[in-house]
């Protein structure tokens, strides 16, 4: 048996801690499933714009380079 006089007290439960029945569970993958076809139309779309769209690679390497310059300075900060 486990010595609980150690522990403090539990005031509210963690979120990690909830646990739902099954019913619940299958409630959520349905409306899961739902919203997923819901957006497909959509998805389909965006999905065919991308490919034909001309492609901008320095709009995503120029953020992301000045993020990883901004993190070096703040480690060389400390």
């Amino acid at each position: 048996m486990p010595n609980t006089a150690l522990r403090p007290p539990s005031i509210g439960r963690n979120w990690g801690d909830t646990m739902l029945s099954t019913w619940e569970n299958l409630l959520i993958g349905a409306m899961a499933l739902l919203i997923l076809f819901w957006m497909q139309p959509g998805i389909k779309a965006a999905l065919a714009r991308s490919r034909q769209a001309p492609s901008d690679w320095g709009g995503l390497i120029v953020p992301l380079v000045m993020v990883v310059m901004f993190v070096l300075f703040l480690i060389a900060m400390v």
